[in-house]
């Protein structure tokens, strides 16, 4: 049985749109679906208790007051019973047939974990996009597929809805999110995948439609939960500080940091001036654990725009704590 997790905050306008798309997607006994309504102030939970009748074994789990999204998978992890399973966003769907396809290459291939493609739709436009790795429908060593620096991977294709996942790795540590974050939190969770699990297999399905400029998404508010990719990133050194080819992939990690940095700090007019103040002092603590020789090297191959944006970290650096 696979079970889906489908965390949501204020999402009574699209999740009926993400449920219908369930129906019909395994046989009757399955598909076990997990929402997690995580503190809706509008109709959320109503709208799930409504599919009860079409999706036999419907679990609706209700915060009372939201925990965001890492907690809220978390809570949907616990509850969810199948030997298989999966993420999608309250605010997603899926194209039909996708899961029968996915759930079958999972088997065929006896891997850890797939992982698949995406359609990107923002405001009725669609758009593909592929996961980071040509070779299709092959098993393949995780850890292989970090590196090359320079180019996006699969650790720069984090979504865990875009993936299926055997319960084995829940039951070793390695599907859980680091509690609290409210952003990329998916950042260590594709990381600690890459790192500890032994096989997986990019496949061909018919995709998970993401859907791209709801008002609600975190993507669209400047506030203080931005700022959680600096504790997302400590986390990532701290995994990666324990592994045994540490010095070959770090380079990998500093560049993501700093280009997930320098996105931030082009945004950052439009935060608050004290917010501001908290990005750069934290950013500026964070990158004291880089080697500085690796640091400006990187900050070099990321171009002249983010290496502007980038310089006046890089000047608190020697004098945050």
């Amino acid at each position: 049985m696979l079970s889906l997790i489908i965390p949501g905050k204020d999402v009574a306008a699209w999740v009926g749109d993400t449920l219908t798309s369930l129906v019909g997607q395994l046989p009757q006994g399955e598909l076990q679906v997990v929402v997690v309504d995580d503190g809706s102030t509008d109709a959320t939970s109503e709208v799930v208790a409504g599919f009860a009748d079409r999706l036999p074994g419907l679990v609706l789990h209700r915060n009372e007051s939201p925990v965001g999204l890492a907690s809220a998978r978390n809570q949907g992890l616990e509850l969810a019973t199948g030997s298989v399973l999966g993420f999608l966003d309250g605010d997603d769907w899926l194209a039909r047939g996708h899961l029968a396809r996915a759930v079958a290459a999972l088997e065929t291939l006896d891997v850890d974990f797939v992982r698949f493609d995406h359609v990107r739709v923002t405001e009725g436009r669609r758009e593909q996009v592929r996961a980071p790795q040509a070779r299709r429908g092959v098993p393949l060593n995780p850890r292989e597929s970090i590196l090359p620096t320079t180019d996006s991977t699969m650790v720069d294709y984090p979504y865990a809805w875009a993936g299926l996942y055997r319960r084995r790795l829940h039951e070793q540590g390695l599907l859980a999110f680091d509690d609290g974050l409210h952003t990329a939190e998916d950042r260590p969770w594709v990381w600690r995948l890459h790192l500890r699990t032994q096989s997986y297999a990019v496949v061909n399905t018919p995709g998970v439609m993401y859907r791209r400029g709801v008002t609600t998404s975190l993507t669209q508010v400047l506030d203080r939960r931005q700022l959680d990719f600096l504790t997302s990133y400590a986390s990532c050194f701290a995994l990666l500080a324990e592994d045994p080819e540490q010095d070959r992939f770090l380079p990998k990690l500093v560049r993501q940091l700093l280009a997930v940095l320098a996105h931030q700090l082009g945004r950052s007019a439009q935060m608050a001036r004290p917010l501001r103040r908290e990005l750069r002092e934290r950013a500026a603590a964070l990158l004291e654990t880089v080697p500085g020789d690796l640091l400006e090297e990187t900050v070099v191959q990321l171009g002249h725009q983010r290496e502007r944006l980038l310089t006046p970290v890089l000047r608190r650096r020697g004098r945050a704590a």
